[in-house]
């Protein structure tokens, strides 16, 4: 059985949004991730979801892989991880996730955040390294450029490690994004930025 079967066999949709911080009713609905939702317009089916706003639909690794800008195997090693499912062992030894401690919750949601907000980060740097990367020898160089040369590997190597490490080191990890308002600081910049992109896109349509 491959790595996809086994997660998709054991965890259901539901299950999984909760678990990175969803909030979802007895009918089955919470607000989409995807799109400022204000009603909750997501249905979770326990194998599929499909959102009636945006459209958005696909099994528990497509939720989770669109839900942190990852890969299917990214996102399916995620969910292996974090449910306690080991390729190794047969379905049937595989054990139920624990009942989650209220502090261990708290830590996941902030977990998710820090991981989003990193991940838009990169696909950003990744961005300007490509759009802003001097055309000629003589160009100047571009301060996003220079941000994105800088920073694209540690950033990366963080995501990384809130996504395939041992929790305590993925606690360590929140606690030191999370200091100096190091995340509530990007996060904030990210909205800034996407503004601007938005004003800039608007003034070249007009």
């Amino acid at each position: 059985m491959t790595l996809f079967e086994l997660v998709k066999q054991n965890i259901c949709v539901p299950d999984a949004a909760e678990h990175y911080g969803l909030q979802v009713n007895r009918n089955g609905m919470c607000s989409c991730p995807f799109h400022e939702d204000r009603h909750p317009s997501m249905k979770l089916n326990e194998r599929y979801f499909y959102c009636f706003g945006c459209g958005a639909t696909g099994d528990v690794i497509d939720f989770v892989a669109r839900l942190f800008g990852l890969s299917s195997y990214e996102a399916a090693k995620k969910l292996a991880y974090d449910f306690g499912i080991d390729p190794d062992k047969p379905p049937t030894a595989i054990a139920l996730p624990r009942p989650e401690r209220p502090m261990l919750k708290a830590y996941r949601q902030e977990e998710v955040r820090c991981l989003r907000v990193l991940c838009d980060y990169l696909h950003l740097l990744e961005k300007w390294k490509m759009q802003c990367a001097p055309k000629t020898p003589e160009d100047a160089l571009d301060d996003r450029f220079v941000e994105a040369c800088q920073m694209l590997d540690y950033v990366e190597y963080l995501a990384d490690f809130l996504i395939a490490a041992e929790l305590e080191q993925r606690v360590k990890t929140v606690e030191m994004l999370n200091k100096d308002g190091l995340t509530a600081g990007l996060e904030e910049r990210l909205k800034r930025l996407k503004k601007e992109e938005v004003t800039h896109e608007e003034k070249q349509a007009a």
